[in-house]
Protein backbone atom coordinates (compact mmCIF):
# COMPACT_ATOMS: atom_id res chain seq x y z
CA UNK A 1 0.00 0.00 0.00
CA UNK A 2 1.56 3.35 -0.85
CA UNK A 3 1.49 6.39 1.56
CA UNK A 4 -1.45 8.04 -0.27
CA UNK A 5 -3.68 5.05 -0.53
CA UNK A 6 -2.59 4.33 3.16
CA UNK A 7 -4.02 7.72 3.62
CA UNK A 8 -6.99 7.65 1.81
CA UNK A 9 -7.25 4.64 3.75
CA UNK A 10 -7.30 6.32 7.33
CA UNK A 11 -9.60 9.15 6.44
CA UNK A 12 -12.28 6.69 4.60
CA UNK A 13 -12.17 5.06 8.29
CA UNK A 14 -12.55 8.29 9.95
CA UNK A 15 -14.89 9.78 7.84
CA UNK A 16 -17.60 6.39 8.11
CA UNK A 17 -17.17 6.21 11.95
CA UNK A 18 -18.07 10.18 12.27
CA UNK A 19 -21.78 10.78 12.41
CA UNK A 20 -21.53 14.15 9.79
CA UNK A 21 -20.70 11.80 6.20
CA UNK A 22 -24.04 10.14 7.37
CA UNK A 23 -26.00 13.67 7.72
CA UNK A 24 -24.66 14.84 4.46
CA UNK A 25 -25.76 12.33 2.83
CA UNK A 26 -28.65 11.74 4.14
CA UNK A 27 -29.29 15.32 3.46
CA UNK A 28 -27.74 15.48 0.13
CA UNK A 29 -29.86 12.37 -1.30
CA UNK A 30 -33.62 13.52 0.68
CA UNK A 31 -33.22 16.99 -0.77
CA UNK A 32 -32.31 15.85 -4.62
CA UNK A 33 -34.95 13.28 -4.59
CA UNK A 34 -37.00 15.83 -3.75
CA UNK A 35 -35.63 17.74 -6.42
CA UNK A 36 -36.35 15.35 -8.82
CA UNK A 37 -39.99 14.42 -7.97
CA UNK A 38 -41.16 18.47 -7.92
CA UNK A 39 -39.80 18.22 -11.55
CA UNK A 40 -41.49 14.74 -12.62
CA UNK A 41 -44.68 15.87 -11.05
CA UNK A 42 -44.54 19.13 -13.15
CA UNK A 43 -43.65 17.39 -15.77
CA UNK A 44 -46.41 15.20 -15.39
CA UNK A 45 -48.61 18.57 -14.94
CA UNK A 46 -47.37 19.51 -18.47
CA UNK A 47 -48.23 16.49 -20.67
CA UNK A 48 -52.21 16.11 -18.69
CA UNK A 49 -52.04 20.02 -20.25
CA UNK A 50 -51.00 19.06 -23.52
CA UNK A 51 -53.13 15.62 -23.62
CA UNK A 52 -56.00 18.34 -23.36
CA UNK A 53 -54.94 20.46 -25.64
CA UNK A 54 -54.20 18.34 -28.16
CA UNK A 55 -56.74 14.84 -27.79
CA UNK A 56 -54.12 12.24 -27.16
CA UNK A 57 -50.97 11.52 -25.34
CA UNK A 58 -48.47 14.04 -25.17
CA UNK A 59 -44.89 13.09 -25.81
CA UNK A 60 -42.79 15.14 -22.79
CA UNK A 61 -38.76 15.93 -22.93
CA UNK A 62 -37.76 14.48 -19.70
CA UNK A 63 -34.10 16.27 -20.00
CA UNK A 64 -35.78 19.75 -20.42
CA UNK A 65 -38.15 19.08 -17.97
CA UNK A 66 -36.68 16.88 -15.40
CA UNK A 67 -33.20 16.33 -15.53
CA UNK A 68 -31.81 19.88 -16.73
CA UNK A 69 -33.68 21.47 -13.50
CA UNK A 70 -32.62 18.76 -10.90
CA UNK A 71 -29.24 19.21 -12.08
CA UNK A 72 -29.29 23.29 -11.68
CA UNK A 73 -30.39 22.97 -8.47
CA UNK A 74 -28.08 20.34 -7.50
CA UNK A 75 -25.22 23.07 -7.87
CA UNK A 76 -26.97 25.25 -5.22
CA UNK A 77 -27.01 22.12 -2.62
CA UNK A 78 -23.94 21.00 -3.42
CA UNK A 79 -22.62 24.69 -2.63
CA UNK A 80 -24.02 24.20 0.95
CA UNK A 81 -23.39 20.82 1.42
CA UNK A 82 -19.78 20.15 0.18
CA UNK A 83 -18.21 22.76 2.60
CA UNK A 84 -19.52 20.61 5.09
CA UNK A 85 -18.13 17.16 4.00
CA UNK A 86 -14.79 18.62 3.53
CA UNK A 87 -14.23 21.23 6.93
CA UNK A 88 -12.62 18.04 9.06
CA UNK A 89 -9.93 17.11 6.54
CA UNK A 90 -7.57 19.31 8.52
CA UNK A 91 -9.19 21.08 10.96
CA UNK A 92 -9.42 18.05 12.83
CA UNK A 93 -6.31 16.74 12.95
CA UNK A 94 -5.50 20.14 15.12
CA UNK A 95 -8.16 19.30 17.09
CA UNK A 96 -7.30 15.67 17.81
CA UNK A 97 -3.89 16.97 18.12
CA UNK A 98 -2.44 14.25 15.65
CA UNK A 99 -1.56 17.19 13.13
CA UNK A 100 2.01 17.45 14.46
CA UNK A 101 2.34 13.76 13.93
CA UNK A 102 1.03 13.82 10.58
CA UNK A 103 3.48 16.53 9.66
CA UNK A 104 6.54 14.53 10.87
CA UNK A 105 5.85 11.07 9.91
CA UNK A 106 7.66 9.65 6.63
CA UNK A 107 4.83 10.78 3.96
CA UNK A 108 5.32 13.24 1.50
CA UNK A 109 2.81 16.63 1.67
CA UNK A 110 2.12 15.52 -2.18
CA UNK A 111 0.12 11.66 -0.56
CA UNK A 112 -0.92 13.58 2.37
CA UNK A 113 -2.72 16.53 0.43
CA UNK A 114 -3.52 13.80 -2.46
CA UNK A 115 -5.16 11.04 0.04
CA UNK A 116 -7.05 13.34 1.70
CA UNK A 117 -8.69 14.82 -1.15
CA UNK A 118 -9.12 11.22 -3.28
CA UNK A 119 -11.10 10.12 0.30
CA UNK A 120 -13.74 12.93 0.21
CA UNK A 121 -14.26 12.34 -3.72
CA UNK A 122 -14.77 8.50 -3.31
CA UNK A 123 -17.35 10.28 -0.63
CA UNK A 124 -19.08 12.42 -3.04
CA UNK A 125 -18.55 9.76 -5.88
CA UNK A 126 -20.50 7.23 -3.84
CA UNK A 127 -23.26 9.96 -2.79
CA UNK A 128 -23.76 10.89 -6.94
CA UNK A 129 -24.22 6.75 -7.89
CA UNK A 130 -26.84 6.60 -5.89
CA UNK A 131 -28.74 9.19 -6.95
CA UNK A 132 -28.30 7.43 -10.26
CA UNK A 133 -31.46 5.46 -8.85
CA UNK A 134 -33.69 8.28 -10.42
CA UNK A 135 -32.82 8.52 -14.21
CA UNK A 136 -32.84 4.26 -14.04
CA UNK A 137 -36.36 4.56 -12.63
CA UNK A 138 -37.94 6.88 -15.28
CA UNK A 139 -36.20 4.76 -17.98
CA UNK A 140 -39.12 2.58 -17.00
CA UNK A 141 -41.47 4.45 -17.74
CA UNK A 142 -40.67 6.56 -20.75
CA UNK A 143 -37.65 6.77 -23.10
CA UNK A 144 -35.46 10.39 -22.83
CA UNK A 145 -32.00 10.94 -24.31
CA UNK A 146 -29.07 9.48 -21.87
CA UNK A 147 -26.25 11.77 -23.37
CA UNK A 148 -27.10 15.01 -22.07
CA UNK A 149 -27.92 12.63 -18.50
CA UNK A 150 -24.44 11.50 -18.50
CA UNK A 151 -23.03 14.74 -19.19
CA UNK A 152 -24.95 16.47 -16.62
CA UNK A 153 -23.44 13.97 -13.85
CA UNK A 154 -20.37 14.55 -15.96
CA UNK A 155 -20.21 18.13 -14.72
CA UNK A 156 -21.98 17.69 -11.12
CA UNK A 157 -18.85 15.49 -10.80
CA UNK A 158 -15.85 18.17 -12.27
CA UNK A 159 -18.18 20.59 -10.40
CA UNK A 160 -17.92 18.94 -7.19
CA UNK A 161 -14.39 18.16 -7.42
CA UNK A 162 -13.98 21.54 -7.71
CA UNK A 163 -15.86 22.43 -4.55
CA UNK A 164 -14.22 19.84 -2.56
CA UNK A 165 -10.79 20.96 -3.38
CA UNK A 166 -11.80 24.39 -2.31
CA UNK A 167 -12.54 22.76 0.58
CA UNK A 168 -9.40 20.76 1.53
CA UNK A 169 -7.43 24.02 1.11
CA UNK A 170 -10.39 26.02 3.52
CA UNK A 171 -9.85 23.43 5.82
CA UNK A 172 -5.87 23.66 5.59
CA UNK A 173 -6.05 27.77 6.24
CA UNK A 174 -8.00 27.06 9.86
CA UNK A 175 -7.92 24.80 12.53
CA UNK A 176 -11.94 25.56 13.29
CA UNK A 177 -13.87 23.30 11.12
CA UNK A 178 -17.28 25.83 11.39
CA UNK A 179 -14.73 28.47 10.04
CA UNK A 180 -13.37 26.19 7.26
CA UNK A 181 -17.19 25.56 6.29
CA UNK A 182 -17.48 29.06 5.86
CA UNK A 183 -14.40 30.17 4.07
CA UNK A 184 -15.27 27.20 1.67
CA UNK A 185 -18.40 28.83 1.20
CA UNK A 186 -17.61 31.95 0.60
CA UNK A 187 -15.21 31.23 -1.77
CA UNK A 188 -17.31 29.59 -3.98
CA UNK A 189 -20.24 31.52 -3.85
CA UNK A 190 -17.78 34.63 -4.56
CA UNK A 191 -16.40 32.66 -7.85
CA UNK A 192 -20.21 31.78 -8.47
CA UNK A 193 -20.98 35.63 -8.66
CA UNK A 194 -18.75 36.25 -11.11
CA UNK A 195 -20.59 34.74 -13.59
CA UNK A 196 -23.27 37.39 -13.40
CA UNK A 197 -20.76 40.04 -13.03
CA UNK A 198 -19.66 38.62 -16.37
CA UNK A 199 -22.80 38.88 -17.67
CA UNK A 200 -23.32 42.23 -16.58
CA UNK A 201 -20.18 43.41 -18.60
CA UNK A 202 -21.67 41.91 -21.80
CA UNK A 203 -19.48 40.74 -24.41
CA UNK A 204 -17.01 42.58 -24.19
CA UNK A 205 -12.69 41.29 -22.87
CA UNK A 206 -13.38 41.93 -19.31
CA UNK A 207 -16.96 40.09 -19.27
CA UNK A 208 -15.59 36.93 -21.37
CA UNK A 209 -12.73 36.58 -18.96
CA UNK A 210 -14.70 36.79 -15.90
CA UNK A 211 -17.23 34.90 -17.02
CA UNK A 212 -14.60 32.01 -18.08
CA UNK A 213 -13.24 32.14 -14.54
CA UNK A 214 -16.78 31.35 -13.21
CA UNK A 215 -17.39 27.84 -12.65
CA UNK A 216 -21.81 28.09 -13.27
CA UNK A 217 -21.27 29.04 -17.25
CA UNK A 218 -19.01 26.04 -17.94
CA UNK A 219 -21.10 23.27 -15.65
CA UNK A 220 -24.32 24.86 -17.87
CA UNK A 221 -22.65 23.95 -20.90
CA UNK A 222 -22.53 20.27 -19.59
CA UNK A 223 -25.75 20.26 -18.23
CA UNK A 224 -26.96 21.24 -21.82
CA UNK A 225 -25.40 18.06 -23.29
CA UNK A 226 -21.69 19.95 -24.40
CA UNK A 227 -18.66 18.57 -23.63
CA UNK A 228 -15.55 21.43 -25.13
CA UNK A 229 -12.26 20.91 -24.09
CA UNK A 230 -11.86 24.07 -22.83
CA UNK A 231 -14.48 23.20 -19.53
CA UNK A 232 -12.88 20.26 -19.02
CA UNK A 233 -9.50 22.01 -18.58
CA UNK A 234 -11.21 24.51 -16.56
CA UNK A 235 -11.77 21.99 -13.99
CA UNK A 236 -8.81 20.15 -13.87
CA UNK A 237 -6.68 23.57 -13.52
CA UNK A 238 -8.90 24.66 -11.17
CA UNK A 239 -8.66 21.32 -9.10
CA UNK A 240 -5.10 21.45 -9.30
CA UNK A 241 -4.41 24.86 -8.46
CA UNK A 242 -6.45 24.36 -5.07
CA UNK A 243 -4.64 21.22 -4.20
CA UNK A 244 -1.37 23.61 -5.19
CA UNK A 245 -2.58 26.03 -2.97
CA UNK A 246 -3.55 23.44 0.24
CA UNK A 247 0.19 21.97 -0.36
CA UNK A 248 1.59 25.33 0.05
CA UNK A 249 -0.26 26.29 3.52
CA UNK A 250 0.39 23.09 5.07
CA UNK A 251 4.32 23.15 3.97
CA UNK A 252 4.34 26.56 5.40
CA UNK A 253 2.70 25.14 8.79
CA UNK A 254 5.27 21.94 8.83
CA UNK A 255 8.03 24.39 9.44
CA UNK A 256 6.17 26.69 12.00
Amino acid sequence: MTPAQAIVAKELRSAFTSPIIYVVGAVFLVIFGVLSYIAVVNAGSQAIRLMQIQGMAAKINLNDLVFRPTFYSTAIILLLVLPVLTMRVFAEERKMKTFELLMTSPVSINHIVAGKFVAVFLIYLGMLVLTGVVPVVLAMFNSFDWAPVFTGYLGLLLMGALFLAVGVFASAVTENQIVAAFLSFGILLSVWLMGAMGAILGDTTAGNAISYFAFIEHYDRLVRGLVHTKDLVYFACGVLFMLFLTHRVVESQRWK
